[in-house]
């Protein structure tokens, strides 16, 4: 019921744009401030693979595949994660913000924020999860009052003209000559 509501309610469309206004301008600014003010991962990165998260009983890491993932691939390529970082969070920003492939800027902020807590790192991210989960369950409601509201359904439109004879060919028609 809850998520019906989030998904075809006219209301809920106008309390998702508050709530996708607040969240886009928290990881605007967030990315906006490390694009601007020389950012440089290496230092949490290291952190994080010096002091990752431990089970209290046992002492043993708790995502030590994630902790294998900073040492062998995000700190030998931090010069990679030093411009994924901000411009990701830049990126989800603005989608949120302007309701532009709303979906997919909560997917790519949820997984930043699942990315950041692995690494041990609590601040705003558990909020920032549960407001990005509610974004992402209203599907398309959550980008009515926003840029999706046109790019949906030219996407769509589009999908349907360029992928014709592969949907046709899952339903058993030929494809065209």
């Amino acid at each position: 019921m809850l998520t019906r509501f989030l998904r075809d309610n006219v209301y809920a469309a106008g309390l998702l744009l508050i709530l996708r206004l607040y969240v886009g301008y928290q990881w605007f600014t967030a990315g906006f401030h490390k694009l601007t003010g020389g950012f440089d991962a290496a230092g949490f990165l290291k952190g994080a693979i010096a002091k990752p998260v431990l089970d209290k009983a046992t002492g043993e890491l708790v995502y030590p595949t994630f902790t294998a993932f900073l040492q062998n691939f995000a700190l030998p390529n931090v010069k990679v994660i030093n411009f994924l970082i901000p411009a990701g969070e830049t990126l989800v920003g603005l989608g949120l913000i302007l309701g532009a492939l709303t979906t997919a800027a909560a997917f790519f902020g949820l997984l930043m924020n699942f990315m950041f807590l692995f690494a041990g790192t609590v601040s705003t991210n558990p909020w920032l999860v549960l407001l990005g989960v509610i974004v992402l369950m209203a599907g398309t409601n959550a980008g009515r009052f926003g840029v999706d509201r046109y790019l949906m359904p030219l996407l769509r439109k589009l999908r349907r003209q360029g992928g014709g004879d592969e949907a046709g060919r899952r339903k058993g028609i030929p494809a065209k000559a």
